[in-house]
């Protein structure tokens, strides 16, 4: 699925969560995954008003917690506790970057940030939210209109300071922005890591077909329109052509082929449409492999930390791709009482090799003969039209 965010008078993280909720992200997924990062004293609700004669949802955090602040650190811990790990990894992703940014703008070690401005429980829940929201929603690509930037100062527990704060100027490097006629701000930090983790890409709507259409709104009233972001949810077009890929790449001359064998496995489960090594051989001559991933923009930052834990890699290349995917559809034949799963594309058709492998050893045949029996049932319930030749 497609989401387009359309930050209409800015972006927060709060706002993001309420749009996505309306949009049909369900509440009770969403309160189990902020649950599993351990955090307590909190409560999130959801409602439904009007501003501005359009229909909006507002989210709102209750707290009992005593804690006003917390290390970067300590959220970013919790955060990598969320389940399930896609959501975890967008949520550490986004919290990094935050301490990240602070860490470079007071001269300070990201983990040890205090993160006044963000509080403890506000951040963690919109931040776990929103990446638990998208992954219930099944969203895989995020775009993002132009983002509107305000104008004048903000006050912090640093002093008054130009819009946009200077972590959010650091957290919107690379996105596309727009001037406003807003006063103040209007994209806090949390709102702009949340983009800079799913990896959005800044452009008008691609071609797509919505399902469903949000608008959550945020805590500040304005005298002449609703303050808002909005969000669309949608199939990507069939005839959409080429789609944006990113390959994650890391030269390893010192693992193991376990090693390698399980990054892979864990690549493919964390969102990877793809995970191959290739040999190579690397200066003095030692023997090496090169590890690739394929995925989506939205799902690199996770997958790279991945591979850094995994493999120890000290560094990770990033290549964009366009992949051109024909249409392709799984049926399912039964073979003597065995279940084989059979995929078809334009120009042919193969069954799962893990299905035919668990047939024929059962039924006592080849893996060459299984594969053909199966094909050739999956052939016959096609339509005439439909079957090759």
């Amino acid at each position: 699925m497609i989401c387009w965010v359309n930050p209409f008078t800015g972006l927060a993280g709060d706002m993001l969560l309420a749009a996505l909720i309306d949009a049909g992200a369900p509440l009770d997924g969403i309160r189990a995954a902020v649950g599993s990062t351990g955090l307590t004293g909190w409560e999130l609700t959801a409602g439904r008003s009007v501003s501005h004669g359009l229909a909006v949802t507002r989210v709102r955090v209750a707290v009992t917690d005593t804690a006003t602040e917390r290390r970067a650190a300590e959220l970013i811990s919790m955060a990598g506790a969320a389940r399930p790990e896609p959501v975890a990894a967008l949520a550490t992703a986004a919290l990094r970057a935050i301490a990240e940014a602070e860490g470079r703008i007071h001269g300070a070690d990201p983990g040890q940030v205090h993160l006044h401005e963000l509080g403890g429980h506000d951040a963690l829940v919109d931040i776990v939210g929103v990446a638990a929201a998208l992954h219930l929603l099944g969203v895989t690509a995020v775009h993002c209109a132009p983002i509107p930037l305000g104008t004048g100062t903000v006050t912090t527990r640093h002093g008054v300071l130009p819009v946009p704060a200077p972590a959010t100027a650091a957290l919107l490097r690379g996105a596309l922005v727009t001037g406003s006629d807003l006063p103040g701000e209007t994209v806090t930090p949390t709102g702009a890591a949340l983009l800079r983790a799913m990896g959005a890409r800044y452009s008008p709507p691609p071609a797509m077909t919505p399902t469903a259409t949000g608008y959550g709104a945020g805590t500040r009233e304005l005298p002449d329109r609703p303050n808002i972001v909005a969000v669309t949810v949608a199939e990507p077009a069939r005839d959409a052509g080429t789609e944006p890929l990113v390959v994650l790449e890391t030269n390893l001359d010192d693992v193991t082929g376990e090693v390698l064998g399980h990054t892979i496995a864990r690549a493919l489960d964390a969102g990877a449409l793809d995970a191959w090594a290739t040999p190579a051989t690397m200066k003095k001559g030692r023997p090496a492999h090169v590890l690739h991933l394929l995925c989506r923009p939205p799902s690199a930052p996770a997958l790279r930390d991945l591979l850094f834990v995994e493999t120890g890699a000290l560094g990770v290349r990033e290549v964009a791709v366009e992949r051109t995917a024909l249409p392709r559809h799984t049926t399912e034949v039964d073979l003597a009482g065995h279940r084989v799963r059979v995929k078809h594309g334009p120009h042919s058709a193969k069954p799962e090799h893990d299905d035919v492998a668990a047939a024929a050893a059962a039924l006592g045949l080849s893996l060459r003969e299984t594969a053909a029996r199966a094909l050739r049932l999956a052939h016959e319930r096609l339509p005439t039209q439909e079957r090759p030749g």
